[in-house]
């Protein structure tokens, strides 16, 4: 085939496809978007450093304003920034987004979305939500475990006096010490032991489980090309 006419028909090709989404936006009444929409990759190009993704997005929202439609390839994705719109999706509106993406990390990690973080809005989802809200957090369940919460908040408060006394100009690091107070919360309310810090479990299904649970924050925070 000749080279000038396969450029040509990828240009009708990109043409075509950027005059449809622009139809489509026009008859859907969706919210602005970041010119150009680009064919399969829409604007994925925009999140070059996903790392620093919040930032892109508060740049678009600076620009385009609190309400931003994005194609982050097949998927759309409404960016809201805006107390009061956030407040309208999830208050009169909390049904119409209460529903998750079938993302490929809830289909492995969320043992095929029956969990409660990945289970579609539905009767499964309540039964988690209805269980959850009786066995754990329960007015009567989290003042029966407050001393708990007190207990863990005390042993963090030890913890950070002992490391600076230490050396009057040590930095104490807080971000890995509220990961330990917030794990070490949820594990004993939920199976009775310490899994972090001092005098936590030191069993091999404790190291098994700590190993797990990192691996499973660093999964979840990444981008998935299948996805």
């Amino acid at each position: 085939m000749d080279y000038h006419a396969l450029f040509f028909y990828i240009f009708i090709f990109i043409l075509s496809y950027i005059l449809t989404q622009t139809l489509l936006r026009k008859f859907q009444n969706l919210p602005p978007s970041p010119f150009p929409t680009l064919p399969i990759l829409g604007h994925l190009y925009l999140l070059r450093n996903p790392a620093s993704a919040h930032r892109t997005f508060a740049n678009l929202s600076a620009r385009y304003g609190p309400i931003l439609f994005l194609q982050l390839g097949a998927r759309p994705v409404l960016l809201v920034s805006s107390p009061s719109a956030a407040e309208e999706c999830l208050g009169p509106n909390d049904v119409v987004f209460a529903n998750r993406p079938r993302l490929v990390g809830g289909k492995i990690l969320g043992y095929e979305y029956t969990n409660i973080l990945w289970a579609p809005y539905g009767p499964l989802w309540r039964t988690h939500r209805r269980i959850a809200a009786n066995e754990i957090l329960s007015p009567r369940r989290l003042q029966l475990l407050s001393w708990i919460r007190a207990d863990e908040v005390r042993s963090l408060i030890r913890r950070i006096m002992k490391l600076s006394s230490d050396d009057g100009n040590r930095t104490v690091e807080i971000k890995p010490a509220l990961f330990e107070l917030t794990n070490n919360v949820m594990m004993r309310m939920i199976a009775g032991k310490r899994f972090f810090g001092e005098g936590s479990e030191t069993s091999d299904a404790v190291n098994r489980f700590k190993e797990m649970l990192r691996e499973l924050l660093d999964l979840g925070g990444a981008m998935s090309g299948g996805d």
